[in-house]
């Protein structure tokens, strides 16, 4: 923790500041504490940043993390044995989830669904060192086959980066799932043919951004269809490895095109 003029506060020092706000009630010394856990407001956000969707103000989410912060600031209670800065914490954190959740159109429950799932997998991937069939997948969750289907089908639709997903293509290279979206009105719309491509490019310069080892597991498991182990056995690692590989080039995929959220809604 640290001032404004860059000299660290001790926990000490920042309990005698809250106790003089706490008798004196002065606005000017909730301010000063304010200002020194600010830093902390924006390291919290900037942690979960990737999981903020493109179409939100990130402003937003620190001026809900400096509220929350005011918050603890005023419902403090040094006997419950925390310092402030602990405190603090867990009430701007608990702030931010809730204000993710709060624009994710996707249920809890079906976000709940997503986890257990893709845990169950992981560690069935571990064991066996294969992925999971369809069946064996619903045992591990507890639900049918045509129940888990059902559950991946809505995870899909809530999925945002689902429009940036690879899909197997051509021989000239690589398709993204916008490539494959179709329209009787895309053709005689020239503005929304600018949109669809400029939308195809940003995407194949993110793809082109790939490490080459990522965009090398990308054309072998979508452009030529091989399974995760054939993967593995081309580069000489194992199929897990190939499945964190998969999992890094999505998960850098979405957050590259995260800032153009808007861009591949319009074209959805």
């Amino acid at each position: 923790m640290s001032t404004q003029e860059g000299h660290r506060i001790s926990a000490e020092e920042v309990l005698a500041l809250w106790t003089e706000y706490r008798q004196s009630g002065d606005r000017s010394l909730r301010d000063r504490l304010v200002l020194t856990f600010a830093p902390m407001v924006k390291y919290i956000v900037y942690k979960k940043i990737r999981e903020i969707p493109a179409r939100c103000d990130v402003e937003d989410f620190i001026s809900c993390g400096l509220e929350a912060l005011i918050r603890s600031i005023d419902r403090y209670d040094p006997s419950k044995g925390a310092t402030l800065e602990q405190f603090a914490w867990t009430r701007i954190h608990g702030a931010v989830l809730d204000e993710l959740r709060r624009h994710d159109w996707a249920p809890r429950s079906l976000r709940r669904w997503e986890r257990d799932i893709s845990q169950a997998r992981e560690r069935f991937i571990a064991l066996h060192s294969r992925r999971p069939s369809r069946e064996e997948l619903a045992d591990l969750v507890g639900l049918t086959p045509e129940q888990l289907r059902a559950q991946l089908d809505d995870i899909a639709v809530a999925d945002v980066g689902s429009l940036n997903s690879l899909v197997a293509g051509s021989e000239d290279g690589v398709l993204e799932r916008i490539d494959l979206l179709t329209s009787s009105d895309r053709e005689s719309d020239p503005e929304q043919a600018s949109t669809l491509g400029e939308a195809k490019e940003r995407f194949r310069d993110a793809f082109q951004r790939l490490p080459d080892r990522e965009r090398r597991v990308a054309v072998l498991l979508y452009v030529q269809n091989m399974t995760l182990r054939e993967v593995g056995e081309v580069l000489g690692v194992s199929e897990s490895r190939v499945c964190q590989i998969h999992t890094q080039l999505r998960r850098t995929l979405r957050t590259t095109l995260d800032q153009d959220a808007a861009l591949f809604s319009d074209v959805a």
